[in-house]
């Protein structure tokens, strides 16, 4: 019989607060301590913020499984649920769940609804505006001259651009959602704050959903108006839900992605040059893909709770028990990935990365941020092909205060 072991409570001994520490002077590596989880207890109670005990998974194998098991639910409301923060538990609303934190037939009938719209064919055929808005900013950042600040000047208006066209949301108010999504990723984020943020984005996207509605526009928002609201397959409020999920994820993630891998392959100048002189779009392709596991953003977890009582790894798992899957360690399995705290954009087997996830909750828009970050890296440094920082890593703001990690600024000079 395989031994079974159960979490310890939030004050015994040996119980480790998560998230976890990195070393200082390593921006790039998740916390050393999963390294060690992943050979000595690869199912391990962390203690969150709220003094609540959940499980951590750090082997990929493991994490694969769970993602992949109806045994554990992405459901928030759920008692259990292991929340991310105060704020972010705030926000829950058991009668409007966006498709990411629903199960099942639930969330499979909300996704469809907005998979068409993020195929690689849709997504290809978005790629020449890409560019242009890429080569935009690029124009932009060059006649203002150096030095400048890489996330304010490209790295967030560039996915902030796109995503916003693509919706159907007038970018001129960019200052609105950019200021309400970084209150919601913020860990630190009070309740009041976190809800205030949530409804501001909320009436805002509720109005424009009106006036689409009477007007509607060649944009996914128009369409799924005409085509599910009016229908009565889609509740208003949960248009407004998933539309702040897709405005705020789309822009976060890929801009963290854009000013974080330019300053990862800054360290690399060999794979720095390979990217930017290199004429092969696939080798580039790859090289995103390699960037994407190296540096895994969303290093918070994702996040689970057993409706079941399961076993992983030999550990029992409870009915009602939460689980952070820490994919930035499997992302970092040396059983999968050989040398994995190694940058190496010729990779073989990167393709295998966590960083969009697994199973039928994996990444809705991957495609659309392959396709930005396979066009903005090769651009950014062709265009400035001296492009160097102007301050070390020890004075950059790094966002470990945040659920997307990355840097809040990246002063540059070319």
């Amino acid at each position: 019989m395989t031994e079974t072991a159960t979490p310890e409570t939030p004050t015994a001994p040996g119980v480790p607060a998560f998230p976890l520490s990195r070393a200082a002077g390593c921006p790039f590596d998740p916390p050393p301590r999963y390294a060690e989880l992943r050979e000595e207890a690869p199912v391990s109670p962390v203690r969150l913020w709220n003094g609540s005990v959940a499980w951590l998974l750090t082997r990929y194998e493991d994490q694969r499984a769970v993602l992949a098991d109806p045994r554990f639910s992405s459901d928030t409301t759920r008692p259990g649920y292991p929340a991310q923060s105060a704020g972010v538990q705030a926000r829950r609303d058991p009668a409007h769940l966006p498709f990411i934190v629903q199960d099942g037939a639930d969330h499979q009938r909300q996704r469809r609804m907005f998979t068409a719209h993020f195929t690689v064919r849709r997504i290809a055929a978005m790629r020449p505006r890409i560019q242009e808005v890429i080569d935009r900013l690029l124009d932009a950042m060059e006649a203002a001259g150096p030095p400048a600040d890489l996330v304010s000047a490209f790295a967030l208006p560039m996915p902030s651009l796109v995503i916003s066209e693509l919706l159907g949301v007038p970018h001129r108010d960019h200052a609105l959602f950019q200021r309400a999504a970084r209150t919601l990723v913020t860990l630190g984020s009070t309740p009041e704050e976190s809800r205030a943020a949530s409804r501001e984005l909320a009436g805002y996207l509720d109005d424009l959903i009106t006036v689409k509605d009477r007007n509607p526009a060649d944009d996914l928002l128009s369409t799924l108006i005409v085509e599910r609201v009016r229908t009565g397959e889609l509740e208003r409020r949960l248009l407004v839900e998933n539309a702040m999920l897709l405005l705020s994820a789309g822009h976060e993630t890929t801009a963290n992605m854009t000013a974080l891998g330019t300053l990862a392959l800054l360290h690399h100048p060999g794979q720095l040059a390979a990217v930017r002189d290199g004429d092969d779009p696939a080798r580039v392709a790859h090289a995103v893909e390699e960037l994407l596991r190296y540096l895994t953003i969303t290093h918070s977890g994702r996040r689970r709770v057993a409706v079941e009582d399961v076993e992983i790894a030999g550990t029992l798992i409870r009915a009602g028990e939460g689980v952070v899957l820490a994919n930035d360690a499997a992302n970092r399995d040396g059983a999968v990935f050989p040398d994995p705290d190694r940058l190496d954009i010729d990779r073989p087997e990167v393709r295998r990365h966590m960083a969009f996830g697994h199973g039928a909750h994996q990444c809705l828009g991957q495609n659309l941020a392959r396709a930005e970050l396979q066009l903005a890296y090769p651009a950014l440094l062709r265009r400035f092909p001296r492009l160097r920082t102007t301050v070390p890593d020890s004075e950059l703001r790094f966002k470990e205060d945040m659920l997307v990690y990355g840097v809040h600024e990246l002063p540059v000079t070319w």
